[in-house]
């Protein structure tokens, strides 16, 4: 991990505008318009069919419309070009982004390291998710990953909560390939950010 992060909560984010695997604009921050003001969550994801990933991301698909009623939006990176994602991916609710070159990675101070592998608190999650990807290769339902996947096998998982300014409400930078927000997390982390937006337009 770097001694000093790139992004911190309270940085302040420039407005881009990414493309996901199926073409669609996507912005960052959450661009302006009518309803409730969205928090975008930032995932930084590993390579195409990671197994751990797919794991996790299945359970943000499962509680996809609860996230969307908190006013949260799903923006998921992987270091994988949009063709190797695409058929991972394809049932996904919500924007996946290829980054293969790893620019945004770089940008946000998202890290490889071996510790994503060899972390101790990485091991059952690690066989969980293989089990589940064997079963479900099995069954048909699941591809599996490259032999040689593009950006390796080490990289760490990062979180970023982004409010519609583009300020960072909060953030997680991961240890190890399981060290991620839950939808819990990232339900919470949202709640605490609209209390605390209630309470500066009320004066308290």
């Amino acid at each position: 991990m770097p001694e000093a992060r790139l992004v911190v909560p309270g940085s302040i984010l420039r407005p881009r505008l990414l493309q996901d695997v199926s073409g669609r604009s996507v912005s960052i921050p959450q661009a302006p318009g009518p309803g409730k003001p969205a928090l975008v969550h930032l995932q930084f994801r590993r390579f195409a069919g990671c197994p751990v990933c797919n794991l996790h991301l299945r359970s943000f698909a499962r509680r996809h419309r609860e996230l969307e009623s908190a006013g949260v939006r799903e923006v998921v990176l992987f270091h994988s070009p949009a063709g190797e994602l695409r058929p991972h991916t394809a049932d996904l609710p919500f924007a996946v982004v290829a980054d293969p070159d790893k620019r945004l990675y770089a940008e946000f101070g998202v890290e490889s390291s071996p510790r994503a592998l060899l972390d101790p608190r990485a091991w059952l999650a690690i066989l969980r998710a293989i089990a589940f990807a064997v079963a479900g290769i099995v069954a048909g339902t699941v591809r599996p990953p490259a032999a040689k996947p593009h950006g390796g096998r080490l990289g760490l998982p990062a979180d970023f909560l982004i409010a519609p300014g583009g300020r960072v409400v909060a953030c997680k930078y991961g240890v190890h390939v399981d060290d991620h927000w839950s939808v819990d997390d990232v339900l919470a982390e949202a709640r605490s950010w609209r209390e605390k937006c209630s309470h500066e337009l009320a004066g308290v």
